[in-house]
């Protein structure tokens, strides 16, 4: 694969799998509803070519009205339903509100689902604020900067975090904010993980 980058934007080319067409028909039910969503953690190698299962998908939204995110769960309700709420007041009175995920998955199965919360801590609002646009095959995407997302993979510290955080370090490296990357690294207190990664 051959990226391109822009500031703010990663543009690419590729065949899609089941698991992207899955999380594009999502974010596109987000993007019609008006609602900024940052896609993070284990499907971000995965959208860039890294090879393995994933069970769930998990994003982040900007916190909105119920009546928005009614919106949204009516749009969804086309193609998905929520494996842990009944209805969209429930889902966003006792899940949402109380920063509990929601799983949403296709209609009748379990396997991929979609984690969707609300940001509740400084980094989780960092990560909405400074998502980064991918345009794969002309169509966007937006996900967590990739400086992040390789801190944040170190710090959960599991053998598939750690092989993540490499896969995204050796494909990006001689395009990442490395001062950006030592200064999350800082913050999450995986200094000495980041230089063992280089």
């Amino acid at each position: 694969m051959e990226f391109t980058f822009e500031k703010g934007r990663i543009r690419f080319d590729r065949e899609l799998s089941e698991l992207d067409v899955f999380v594009r028909k999502f974010v596109d039910a987000l993007d019609a509803c008006g609602i900024r969503y940052v896609v993070i953690s284990g499907y971000v190698p995965i959208l860039f070519g890294r090879s393995r299962e994933t069970e769930d998908v998990d994003l982040f939204i900007e916190r909105t009205s119920q009546e928005k995110f009614t919106e949204l769960w009516n749009r969804l309700s086309a193609d998905f339903e929520c494996i842990n709420a009944a209805n969209a007041s429930e889902a966003f009175a006792e899940y949402l509100s109380n920063d509990t995920a929601l799983r949403f998955a296709y209609s009748g199965s379990f396997i991929p689902n979609m984690e969707v919360k609300f940001p509740k801590r400084d980094l989780d609002r960092y990560t909405l604020d400074n998502r980064v646009e991918v345009i794969l095959n002309g169509r966007s995407l937006f996900i967590s900067t990739l400086e992040l997302q390789i801190a944040y993979k170190l710090f959960l510290g599991s053998e598939k975090d750690l092989e993540d955080a490499l896969y995204l370090w050796l494909l990006f490296k001689e395009h990442l904010d490395v001062e950006t990357l030592k200064r999350h690294a800082v913050q999450l207190n995986v200094s000495e993980k980041l230089r063992d990664l280089k």
